[in-house]
């Protein structure tokens, strides 16, 4: 088994960021394992293990927009990190997307492009993106 082979992507296919994210996995010739975060959220200890190794804070994993963000309060600085997990965990909708993991690194892949930088194996031919944007 390559280290292309052991790539997750926690992907929402209603997001075309996500959707690209995916086609540029593909397009390396890995087919990686899709979890729709939104049907099967990650553990608590998953989420945290994928925050710490992108270096983020939970906060820096909170999407806002389109969320019950501003609903429930999470702009209040004085949540702690526990009550922000807490808060993606039972809306996973608040956690950002695309990110991906590969044997190279775990990496919130916004801007799609970012996901490029851990990929194993390099792309097999051209991509555009949904908006018609030539990546490779």
């Amino acid at each position: 088994m390559t280290d292309a082979a052991n790539i997750t992507i926690y992907h929402n296919p209603a997001c075309g960021t996500s959707r690209n994210v995916l086609g540029l996995i593909r397009n390396s010739g890995a087919q990686p394992r899709v979890v729709e975060y939104l049907k099967t959220p990650p553990s608590r200890e998953t989420l945290l293990g994928m925050i710490a190794a992108m270096g983020l804070t939970p906060r820096g994993l909170l999407r806002k927009k389109g969320t019950p963000y501003e609903t429930l309060g999470l702009d209040n600085r004085a949540l702690s990190d526990d009550q922000i997990v807490d808060a993606m965990l039972a809306h996973p909708i608040l956690i950002e997307r695309p990110i991906v993991v590969t044997p190279l690194g775990t990496k919130l892949c916004r801007p799609s492009e970012a996901v490029l930088d851990i990929l194993p194996e390099p792309q097999r031919g051209g991509f555009y993106k949904e908006d018609g944007a030539k990546v490779v």
